[in-house]
């Protein structure tokens, strides 16, 4: 199964730092491979370094696309975490799960 998904970016952080650490931990968990596209630009979603080189920022736009049978579940993860507006509102929905 492959999941393509256009997400604006909303974190405040962008893809900076923390926010790229748990991208990458949450992409980690999943047997799925896991591309992000940033306008020409396409990177291994496992891969902190991948991720810092996107340079993605509040408001820019990425396309995550994964392919495996769990990719629907890291989409639906990775997509929280990037529309969440501080890393404290996402950790705060996960612990309402």
């Amino acid at each position: 199964m492959v999941v393509e998904k256009r997400i604006v970016i909303k974190n405040e952080s962008g893809l900076h730092a923390r926010p790229a650490s748990l991208f990458v931990q949450i992409a980690n968990k999943y047997d799925c491979e896991i591309t992000v596209k940033k306008g020409k630009q396409k990177v291994n979603g496992k891969s902190i370094m991948g991720i810092m080189m996107l340079a993605a920022e509040k408001g820019s736009k990425v396309t995550i696309v994964a392919e495996g049978d769990d990719a629907e579940h890291a989409v639906k993860e990775l997509e929280s975490l990037l529309l969440s507006e501080t890393l404290e509102n996402f950790d705060a929905k996960k612990e309402k799960k």
